[in-house]
């Protein structure tokens, strides 16, 4: 197995499931519903709606990095896209969203070639292995605020 193809393992796993560390993004929103995602439990903190938009503008912007746009620093309502419509619709098609936005990254991921993860990504001052293991992190992280936000309503 190349080292892309392990990369993009752990990112199936972190986000789709059978991972180490317990429920994967995606588990963790199969139980969440509409209004569990737009509550705030914590005032102040973000909500599933707010953070699952978040992961996949985060998504994204790694698959145009790798497809060498240069993608710099985002505004406030980019990097924490506000929500607007909470009805059930709205949630769903941001979970399709989501769910779009993950295949078209893994893609791009099992695409690279080894010798791509050493090179520095346009722009920044680190490479794509980097990069594509933060987006894994970045998930991961993510993850663990919705499985802690989710908690607050049991």
């Amino acid at each position: 197995m190349s080292e892309v193809e392990r990369i993009a393992e752990q990112l199936r796993k972190t986000f789709e499931g059978a991972a180490w560390h317990g429920p994967s993004v995606r588990e963790l929103l199969a139980s969440t519903t509409r209004g569990q995602a737009a509550k705030r439990p914590i005032p102040g903190a973000h909500t599933i709606w707010e953070i699952v938009l978040h992961i996949g503008v985060w998504e994204s912007v790694v698959r145009r990095r790798l497809s060498g746009e240069l993608v710099t620093n985002l505004a406030p309502n980019q990097d924490w896209p506000p929500v607007h419509d909470v009805s059930e619709t709205a949630w769903t098609r941001t979970r399709e969203e989501l769910d779009q936005g993950h295949l078209q990254l893994q893609q791009s991921i099992i695409q690279l070639s080894d010798e791509r993860l050493g090179e520095i990504v346009p722009g920044k001052d680190y490479t794509v292995y980097v990069m594509v293991h933060g987006v894994i992190q970045h998930d991961l992280y993510h993850a663990g605020q919705i499985a802690l936000l989710k908690r607050a309503f049991a």
